[in-house]
């Protein structure tokens, strides 16, 4: 098994491969991912860029060729939308990939692996927890720029990087056969759970429905909206949306819910005690007052309708496979023990319950939100 060190010397030859400005000095690991290995790419000459190198994981995304020129479509489109904006910095808003040397954004290594390699954005900061309605805000902004800059790309350019990763018809099949299967004689334990999943499978699947009768449009979108995917400049403005690897073919509603549901909760995921769940609406409406600022002006009635159905499906969603998981015998998720993903399954159906009781209210909020900025531009007009 490779060291530490080894990592760091292998890395160094791959830097080789692509077209950089300046020279190799340094390599570190850099953060704290847990899919990609990541390092952070010291250039030798002070006047010139750093760069951050990945490798990206094959075993989990199988076509990274085609994960990789979905980003760099993306990228290119957004910069060329900055280009229109007067004192917009295209290094900083928004991710570079370097060409290796083969006019390609990756290079593959003799064992297969596959490495790209960014410009390091210096002076940004992440945080995983949002604490204040300015963090939210903030959020909602980077999130809400990031769609409305990708509105009008040929979404049929891209992959679907995780097929059925939303297709909440795929995973409720998916607990149907866990459950049937019951492998891990694990059912009998979960019957007001089981109970739960089937009383919401119709409204749960509004969303689904909308998008096969063409009533909701297919959209870029990013897929992991948590907040440590929006960097933040010195200032704690938003400066840049990261992790696109599992951008790919979508509804809105799905990175809003998600959003949301990272957002809102003021208990942890997994937390055991499901009378913490509570819902931080203050958070709420500073993020989504910032994303539909930015969105609103080309939404249609059904597809904002859709975000606040998005809010319940994406924790009923991920609550519905940490359950199948606890069925399968805890197969796809690491757990700590071995009630683990029952635990995380019941609080994410808590949460939806508090969501379910204070739907009027996020459903207010949105539509205020709406009208206030469709009112503005309409002033403009």
């Amino acid at each position: 098994m490779e060291n530490n060190q080894d990592k760091i010397d292998s890395a160094k030859q791959i830097v080789a491969n692509f077209l950089i400005e300046g020279s190799v000095g340094d390599i570190k690991p850099f953060g704290s991912g847990h899919i990609n290995d990541t390092y952070r790419v010291y250039n030798n000459e002070p006047d010139k860029t750093d760069y951050l190198l990945q490798r990206v994981n094959h075993n989990i995304f199988k076509d990274v060729p085609g994960l990789i020129n979905n980003i760099a479509y993306v990228t290119t489109h957004i910069k060329n939308k900055l280009r229109e904006v007067p004192g917009a910095d295209l290094d900083k808003q928004v991710l570079t990939l370097i060409p290796a040397k083969g006019d390609l954004f990756y290079h593959q290594d003799v064992d297969g692996n596959y490495w790209r390699l960014y410009l390091f954005l210096k002076d940004t900061k992440g945080y995983d927890v949002v604490k204040t309605e300015q963090q939210a805000a903030e959020g909602g902004k980077a999130f809400g720029a990031f769609q409305t800059m990708l509105a009008d790309v040929e979404v049929s350019k891209l992959i679907e990087v995780i097929p059925n990763f939303h297709n909440i018809i795929f995973r409720l099949k998916n607990f149907e056969s866990a459950l049937n299967a019951d492998v891990a004689g694990r059912a009998k334990n979960v019957g007001l759970e089981i109970a739960f999943v089937n009383a919401r499978i119709d409204v749960m699947s509004e969303i689904d429905r909308l998008g096969k009768l063409g009533k909701l449009p297919v959209r870029v979108t990013h897929n992991d909206t948590k907040f440590n995917n929006v960097l933040l400049d010195a200032d704690d403005k938003a400066q840049c949306v990261i992790d696109l690897d599992t951008i790919m073919p979508g509804y809105t509603a799905f990175d809003f819910g998600d959003a949301v549901r990272t957002i809102i909760n003021m208990a942890a995921e997994d937390e055991a005690d499901v009378e913490k769940i509570q819902l931080n609406m203050p958070l709420f409406k500073a993020f989504a007052e910032a994303f539909l600022a930015q969105t609103a002006h080309y939404m249609t009635v059904t597809e904002i309708r859709s975000l606040v159905q998005g809010v319940l499906l994406l924790p009923y969603m991920i609550g519905v496979r940490f359950l199948t998981d606890y069925l399968s015998g805890d197969v796809y998720f690491k757990i700590k023990y071995p009630e683990h993903n029952l635990v995380r399954a019941r609080a994410q159906f808590q949460l939806v319950r508090k969501l379910e009781e204070n739907y009027d209210e996020i459903y207010s909020i949105v539509l205020r939100s709406v009208n206030d900025n469709k009112e503005v531009d309409s002033l403009k007009a």
